[in-house]
């Protein structure tokens, strides 16, 4: 007998969050393996929660929304916060998404593996819409396609490891 919730929409939810950080999991590893191949020295772990995080000044994309998102509430991080920051808005980004797959992924019966394919665009194209205007990215048509390319593959990877755990959740 399976202990995962039920197939209503708490359980859905719950499926979509496991399933999100896998999926955030299967990402990080594309970007690891290319940082390493690039010539990066740190193991994996010490890569993904970005330990060699200083400060803010320093920070990717999540560190800076969270940073930002703590000063909207009046809270400033110290710079010591950083690598935490970048790793809570990171992972929780990803859950993020996870819960809202198995909202839609959990309707209507079983869920197709292919919406993972709409998935990781979809999570792609709103980071650089959404960071673009908070001015944390630059605006999308500056940057060349390489580097598009190279980010939309890692989500790509992202939403279809997000549907099959989803999907493999959704069996037991």
């Amino acid at each position: 007998m399976s202990s995962a919730p039920g197939p209503g929409l708490a359980g859905r939810v719950v499926r979509g969050v496991v399933a999100g950080a896998v999926g955030t999991l299967a990402m990080d590893l594309v970007w690891w393996g290319r940082y390493r191949r690039g010539g990066g020295e740190d193991g994996f772990v010490d890569w993904d929660l970005a330990t060699s995080t200083a400060g803010f000044d320093e920070a990717s994309a999540p560190g800076q929304v969270g940073r930002r998102v703590a000063g909207a509430v009046g809270v400033e991080l110290p710079d010591a916060a950083a690598a935490t920051t970048t790793n809570v808005v990171h992972w929780a980004t990803g859950a993020q998404w996870g819960a809202l797959y198995g909202l839609a992924a959990g309707r209507g019966g079983r869920p197709s593996p292919a919406l993972g394919l709409l998935l990781g665009p979809t999570a792609w194209g709103s980071a650089y819409v959404l960071l673009g205007a908070a001015g944390i990215y630059e605006p999308i048509w500056t940057y060349d396609r390489e580097t598009l390319a190279r980010d939309l593959s890692a989500h790509l990877v992202f939403g279809l490891a997000t549907a099959a755990t989803y999907r493999l959740l959704d069996r037991s």
